[in-house]
């Protein structure tokens, strides 16, 4: 099992930047891939960004590519995503979710795939 606490979120002027954190506890983090979802009210969740497990293949939603970036420090168990160019549609409350991979280079981007969630952080992009 893997515990996983997002941090980073708040409010931010439209063409600001943040950067989201996912700190991992329990099982040895290096050993899932990992993925970014965002779910805007009223609106169901969604992905947005990926990265296998050992780091080499990324892969990232149409709405946020060129603008977003997902990276990840295994030696501090924590992944990251960092958000620039910001909208005021990429507000939303931000997940971070973990999966076992069947490949070291493999990446997930449905939501079905992931098996552990953290509880999410909120991102305001205001106009």
């Amino acid at each position: 099992q893997v515990q996983l606490v997002e941090s980073g979120g708040g409010l931010v002027q439209a063409g600001g930047s943040l950067r989201l954190s996912c700190a991992a506890s329990g099982r040895t983090f290096n050993a899932y891939a990992m993925g970014w979802f965002r779910q805007a009210p009223g609106k169901e969740r969604e992905f947005v960004a990926t990265i296998s497990r050992n780091s080499l293949r990324t892969y990232y939603a149409d709405s946020v590519k060129g603008r977003f970036a997902i990276s990840r420090d295994n030696a501090k168990n924590t992944v990251y995503l960092q958000m620039n160019s910001l909208k005021p549609e990429d507000t939303a409350v931000y997940y971070c979710a973990a999966k076992m991979p069947l490949w070291s280079d493999s990446y997930y981007y449905a939501e079905q795939s992931y098996d552990h969630w953290g509880q999410g952080t909120q991102v305001t992009v205001s106009s």
